[in-house]
């Protein structure tokens, strides 16, 4: 796939695509041994860029609230978030391209039997300030228990202190969590499904319809669940639009 000058110029305006990654999605990017950026979304950006012939920067955060809230500001074009109404202000989505579970960890003192059981218990619930499952958990029952902190790292010592009942989070990672905590548990069922997509900042419209199409192409010809697969993610969580 050839790019135009027109297009290159909307994705990447100052010569250089700069793919902003949200280090608080361990499923989507992490670091090598070296502190590289490794991990899905890196393998995505790096196809995109090549496919377009452009040089690749990447702007790196440690929370989704982060890349999200700096949509206006002019230092990332390119971004990996999960799909919400609010972000879709400053930004626009592709169609999602994988599925991640949100899921509760429950501290061992917590008997809520379920996920339904924890929400209508009332007890108060830890969830990390922006993520896509906080945005989604204040709109549910429930909202009024939540208690938002500003990254994991807060909102998993609050809750081995006690000051929740529970952690709301990304289900793998929740999982990974539960490993080191003997006692706890990961509730069924999910309380959402993450729906992640790629996007880009808004007012770039051909730029936009392109990478939507690129996403699908790339969801259809079974790319995307090469990547998955190469980070040990099943490929049965691709999405394809």
């Amino acid at each position: 796939m050839i790019s135009t000058d027109e297009l290159k110029s909307q994705y990447a305006p100052h010569g250089t695509l700069r793919v902003a990654l949200n280090h608080g999605n361990r499923i989507l990017v992490g670091r090598d041994a070296n502190s590289a950026p490794v991990g899905i979304s890196v393998d995505l950006a790096r196809t995109l860029a090549d496919t377009l012939d452009l040089p690749l920067e990447f702007v790196e955060f440690d929370r989704a609230v982060d890349v999200s809230s700096s949509a206006t500001e002019d230092i990332w074009d390119v971004c990996f978030l999960a799909v919400d109404p609010k972000r879709a202000e400053t930004i626009d989505f592709t169609a999602p391209y994988v599925r991640i579970e949100g899921r509760y960890l429950a501290a061992p003192s917590c008997d809520a039997a379920n996920a339904e059981a924890l929400v209508r218990s009332g007890v108060p619930v830890g969830t990390v300030k922006g993520s896509a499952y906080t945005l989604t958990l204040e709109r549910k029952p429930g909202a009024a228990h939540l208690k938002v902190y500003e990254d994991i790292h807060a909102m998993l010592a609050a809750l081995d202190a006690g000051d929740v009942a529970a952690a709301a989070g990304i289900g793998s990672v929740m999982e990974a969590e539960g490993e080191s905590r003997p006692g706890s548990r990961v509730l069924s069922p999910p309380f959402m499904e993450i729906r992640q997509a790629m996007a880009i900042v808004k007012d770039r419209p051909l730029a936009a319809a392109h990478l939507k199409d690129y996403v699908a192409q790339l969801a259809r010809e079974g790319k995307v669940g090469d990547i998955l697969e190469r980070h040990g993610v099943a490929r049965s969580c691709a999405m394809i639009p």
